[in-house]
């Protein structure tokens, strides 16, 4: 018995690596795709194209510009001083944001009253036009309170004290708020899925396409012996690309791992599972590769959607929510960042991990006997 898996398995791995462009699939490819969700998926906002409309033409007014254009979130990109010029730069997306004062501006700000600014931002992308809001809404409180501090400092002397409750903020488990490590022990998850279940889903498909099924059928080899032969080589693969991406990620994009590689693997092995069930599932309810390709994307999209890859969870309908427990990246996700970012163990992940091994147990019986009709 041993000796007929072991001899499927290395059929597996001669069929699977003997064309060229798969093994490029299956090695090179993680790794460039990480590389390049590593640098493009990201939230961080950076260097906001700013424009300036000023009526005013005060020194407060060009006081707050210079604040604006000193921080690192924006990037002077011109003046104006029509509506058009503004719609213009607007349009075009040479501005996300304009910055319009009012005569009067740097008057009312003298006289101690409150000084109207208004702020005009390209909403087409929801995301950076809110971060971009919260930037400028610090450069101005920033530049309002030293403007108080001027006017109290001339009315009453030097002031000592003026904020007494000093707040001093600290982010856990990923310090500088980068996006990055946020995103790419996502990827990994991603990649996983794409590669072995592409791999997966065309596994039996490509026996009955050329025509080896009935061959393979007629052999002394049994129908789990067959099954194993047919998966085992994609757990290897897996755990290959697995050990590829994350040696990228915490030697190249420098995303710590604060907790258990073993754990990272042994939950990644219950994904697996499910990944592995799910197309061999595919692969016998297809009946040529294409069909299974398609079939393959049909799935991928609508759990990496579902996932919180990007979208959090939380903010999705009630229904969808419900859905999304039927969606085994949905936990991989949480094993894999609480790993990387928080280094938190078993104790705290086992719900995710018992709910991974219940979904790839469940794909796997299903994908075993829809196989067993196959080749009966």
């Amino acid at each position: 018995m041993l000796d007929r898996i072991r001899q499927m398995v290395i059929k597996e791995f001669l069929q699977t690596f003997r064309d060229p462009r798969m093994r490029g699939i299956i090695l090179v490819a993680p790794v460039v795709q990480l590389l390049l969700f590593g640098y493009a998926v990201s939230t961080d906002v950076r260097a906001v194209p700013l424009a300036i409309w000023d009526e005013d033409h005060s020194i407060a007014s060009r006081e707050l510009v210079a604040k604006f254009v000193q921080s690192e979130y924006f990037q002077l990109a011109g003046y104006v001083e029509k509506d058009a010029e503004m719609t213009r730069m607007l349009d075009r997306e040479e501005a996300r944001m304009v910055l319009c004062f009012k005569r009067g501006f740097g008057a009312a700000l003298d006289a101690g009253h409150t000084a109207p600014l208004q702020m005009i931002i390209d909403g087409t992308d929801s995301n950076t036009a809110r971060v971009a809001g919260d930037y400028a809404g610090r450069v101005i409180r920033s530049f309002a309170r030293g403007k108080l501090v001027e006017r109290l400092t001339h009315l009453r002397g030097p002031i000592r004290n003026l904020e007494p409750v000093a707040l001093q903020t600290r982010a856990w488990y990923n310090d500088n708020l980068e996006s990055r490590n946020f995103f790419v022990p996502g990827v990994i998850a991603s990649l996983i899925t794409i590669i072995t279940l592409m791999m997966t889903s065309m596994a039996v498909v490509r026996e009955k396409e050329i025509g080896t099924l009935e061959q393979i059928i007629a052999t002394p080899i049994r129908q789990f012996e067959f099954i194993l032969g047919k998966t085992i080589p994609f757990v290897i693969v897996g755990y290959v690309d697995v050990a590829l991406i994350v040696l990228v990620a915490v030697f190249w994009f420098e995303v710590p791992l604060r907790g258990s590689l073993w754990l990272l693997f042994g939950g990644i092995n219950l994904y697996l599972m499910s990944v592995i069930g799910i197309g061999l599932l595919i692969s016998t309810l297809c009946h040529t590769q294409q069909q299974a390709m398609m079939s393959t994307f049909f799935f991928f999209n609508p759990a990496m959607l579902l996932s919180g890859f990007v979208f959090p969870i939380a903010n999705m309908p009630a229904p969808v929510q419900w859905l999304t427990f039927l969606n085994p990246m949905r936990y991989v996700l949480v094993i894999i960042r609480a790993i990387f970012l928080k280094g938190i163990g078993a104790d705290l992940l086992w719900p995710q991990m018992l709910a991974l091994f219940v979904l790839g147990l469940v794909t796997l019986l299903l994908a075993i006997q829809r196989m067993q009709k196959t080749l009966s």
